[in-house]
C-alpha cells in the first residue's frame, strides 16, 4: 500500500532542512504522488509552492494533469523553460488522444528547432502522434530519419503503420526490428499479427507466431488474441481454435469476440453460438462485437429471421441498445432474403442513427441482386447525396440497369462517374508463395510468369467451356463489344493469382489455394472458379472484402450469395 502523499509532504515541511535545489527536487516528486493519489488540487497547490520551477517540474504537473497538459505547455514556454524530450512526448501524447493536429504540428517544428526530433522518447511520441492522426507516411518519415533507434521506437511505427492499413510497411519493419537485434514486445508482435490478418498472409501469420513461441510471447493473453484474429481472418480457423483453447482461463472478452468473428465470416453459426455459451459460462459479459458476431453468422448463413431474432434478443433480454452496425447487418440479411421494403423500413426506422453509406450500401446491393431497378434507382441516388465519390453507388446500379437492358441510365451513370471525376477501385488480388505475396492487377503482363500464367489460363478456359461453363457479364466496363467483354473477365486479377497459384505449385496437393481480392468477387470469377475447382480437384479459398469463398468440387460455402 503506497503512503499517503500527504504524510510525505508534512515531512518535508517539517524538516525544512533542504537548500532549494533540493527543495524542488522534493516538491517535483510530491506532485507526481499527488496525481497519482487523484489530488489533483493538492498536486496543483504543491506546484505553485516550488522557487523558480525547472523543467521536470513543469514536466511532473502536465504529465498528471491531462486536459490542461497544452495550458501548461504553453505557460511554461512563457515562463520561459525550454522543454526537454520527455516533456515533448508527454504533451504529444495529449495531442494524439484529443486528435490535435496542428498543436501537434507545431510541436514537431519545436522538436526540429531544439534538435530533439530524433531524440527517442521524443521521436516514438512524433511517430505515435501521426500514427493517431492518421498520418502514416508522416510517422514513417519521422523514424526513417532518426539516426539511432531503440526497441521502443520500432515498435511505435510498426503498430501505427498496422492500424493506419499499411500492412506490408508494418511488417517490412518488424522484419527491420528482428535483423537489427532488437527485441520484439508483445505490442509489435500483435501489430505484425493484425497486419497479417488484413492481408489475410497466411506464410506471415505461421511466421509471426512462431517467433512468439520462441521468444515466448505466444503465452500473452494480448499476442493469443492476435494470434487467433490472424489465423481467423487468413480463413483457418482450425489454427485459430487451437490457439484460442491454449488461452481459455486467460482469454480476455476481446479474444472470444475474435474466435466468434472468424467462424462468423464462414456462416459458421453453430460454432458461433457454441462460443457465445462458453462465453457466458466463463462469467464474460457479450458486448456488441458479440452480438455482431452472432447476427454475421446467420446472415451470412442466409438465415434473415434468426439474424432478426437475435437482434430483438440483444434488446430485449440482454438490454443492449444496437449500434448502426446491427441494423446494417439485419438490413442486410432481410435484403439478401429478398424482404427489401423491410429492410428499407427498418434503415428509415433506427433509434438514435441515420443511415450512413454502409447501410445505403447493402441496401443497393440486395436490391440489385433481386433486379428491384425502382429501390436500386433510389438507393443509388441516396448513397451519391451520402458520398458523390463512391464508385460502388454507380457500378452496382450501372450492372443492375445493364442486366435488364436499361443501356440508357447506364450512360448517364457513367457520365456522372466523368463529370465528378469518380474512379472505379481498381481491383487487387494476391497469392503468398514461399513469404513473398505477388499481386496482381486485371490483365497484369508484369509477372515475370506471365507467359505460363496465361497459358495455364487458357488451358482452364478450354476445360471449363466443356463442362458447361458460361460467362456472366455483370461488370460494368468501358464501351466494348460482348466478345471484347468476355475476354476481359477471364483476365480479372483474381484468375491471375489462381493460375500463378498453379503454375508456381503454390500449395502441396490435398491442400487448399489462397486468394485474397481487395473488391467484391465478381460474378463471372465467382462461376468460374466453382468450375475450376472441379477441373483442377482440389479447394479453392478466395477471401473477397465480404467474405470467405470456399470452392469445392463444382459449388461454393456462400451458396451464390455474397
Amino acid at each position: 500500500m503506497e503512503t499517503d502523499p500527504r504524510r510525505i509532504h508534512a515531512d518535508v515541511i517539517k524538516r525544512n532542512a533542504f537548500n532549494i535545489s533540493e527543495y524542488r527536487f522534493h516538491l517535483n516528486n510530491l506532485i507526481n504522488h499527488y496525481f497519482k493519489s487523484n489530488l489533483v488540487a493538492d498536486a496543483i497547490n504543491v506546484f505553485h509552492q516550488i522557487p523558480s520551477p525547472n523543467v521536470v517540474s513543469w514536466t511532473s504537473l502536465i504529465s498528471g494533469h491531462t486536459l490542461p497538459a497544452l495550458t501548461h505547455f504553453i505557460s511554461m514556454l512563457r515562463h520561459p523553460t525550454l522543454p526537454n524530450q520527455r516533456t515533448l512526448a508527454i504533451v504529444l501524447k495529449t495531442c494524439a488522444s484529443l486528435s490535435s493536429l496542428s498543436f501537434g504540428v507545431q510541436l514537431h517544428s519545436l522538436c526540429i528547432k531544439l534538435s530533439l526530433a530524433s531524440e527517442p522518447y521524443s521521436g516514438s511520441a512524433l511517430i505515435h502522434f501521426y500514427s493517431k492522426t492518421k498520418l502514416p507516411n508522416s510517422a514513417r518519415k519521422v523514424f526513417d530519419e532518426m539516426p539511432q533507434r531503440d526497441a521502443v521506437c520500432f515498435s511505435s511505427v510498426i503498430v501505427g503503420l498496422a492500424q493506419n492499413s499499411k500492412p506490408i510497411d508494418a511488417l517490412c519493419y518488424f522484419s527491420e526490428m528482428l535483423a537489427s537485434g532488437f527485441g520484439s514486445t508483445v505490442y509489435s508482435v500483435s501489430a505484425a499479427l493484425r497486419a497479417c490478418a488484413e492481408l489475410a498472409g497466411l506464410e506471415q501469420c505461421s511466421m509471426v507466431h512462431a517467433h512468439a513461441v520462441v521468444t515466448g510471447l505466444d503465452l500473452n493473453v494480448i499476442v493469443g488474441t492476435a494470434l487467433v484474429d490472424g489465423y481467423g481472418k487468413c480463413g483457418m480457423v482450425n489454427e485459430a481454435r487451437l490457439v484460442f483453447d491454449e488461452h481459455p482461463s486467460v482469454m480476455n472478452l476481446i479474444g472470444w469476440n475474435a474466435m466468434m468473428s472468424s467462424y462468423a465470416q464462414q456462416g459458421d453459426k453453430d460454432s458461433v453460438l457454441e462460443l457465445f455459451s462458453m462465453m457466458e459460462l466463463h462469467g464474460l459479459v457479450p458486448d456488441g462485437y458479440s452480438f455482431l458476431s452472432v447476427m454475421t453468422a446467420f446472415c451470412n448463413a442466409g438465415l434473415a429471421d434468426e439474424t432478426y431474432e437475435w437482434f430483438k434478443k440483444m434488446e430485449l433480454e440482454y438490454k443492449f441498445e444496437p449500434w448502426i452496425e446491427h441494423y446494417t447487418c439485419l438490413v442486410d440479411a432481410l435484403g439478401r432474403s429478398g424482404r427489401l421494403n423491410e429492410a428499407k423500413e427498418i434503415a428509415l426506422t433506427m433509434k438514435k442513427y441515420s443511415p450512413d453509406a454502409a447501410m445505403w450500401r447493402a441496401l443497393l446491393s440486395t436490391s440489385a441482386h433481386h433486379a428491384n431497378i425502382e429501390l436500386t434507382r433510389e438507393m443509388s441516388l441516396r448513397l451519391q447525396e451520402l458520398d458523390p465519390q463512391d464508385d460502388s453507388a454507380y457500378v452496382i446500379a450501372a450492372n443492375a440497369f445493364s442486366g435488364v437492358g436499361k443501356m440508357d441510365e447506364v450512360q448517364v451513370l457513367r457520365n456522372l462517374m466523368r463529370e465528378r471525376r469518380v474512379k472505379k477501385e481498381g481491383g487487387l488480388s494476391w497469392i503468398e508463395h514461399h513469404g513473398q505475396v505477388h499481386v496482381f492487377l486485371a490483365g497484369d503482363r508484369q509477372h515475370e510468369k506471365t507467359e505460363e500464367i496465361y497459358l495455364k489460363l487458357s488451358e482452364l478456359k478450354e476445360k471449363v467451356l466443356k463442362l458447361g461453363y458460361v460467362p456472366v457479364l455483370d461488370e460494368m466496363l468501358h464501351e466494348v463489344g460482348q466478345g471484347e467483354k468476355k475476354e476481359a473477365l477471364w483476365y480479372h486479377s483474381e484468375r491471375l493469382a489462381l493460375a500463378y497459384g498453379l503454375v508456381a505449385d503454390v500449395a502441396p496437393r490435398g491442400k487448399a489455394l489462397r486468394i485474397v481480392k481487395n473488391l467484391r468477387i465478381c460474378k463471372d470469377c465467382h462461376e468460374a472458379f466453382k468450375y475450376i475447382s472441379r477441373v483442377v480437384e482440389r479447394e479453392i479459398i478466395v477471401r473477397d472484402v465480404n467474405r470467405y469463398h470456399r470452392f469445392s468440387n463444382g459449388g461454393c460455402n456462400c451458396g451464390d450469395y455474397w
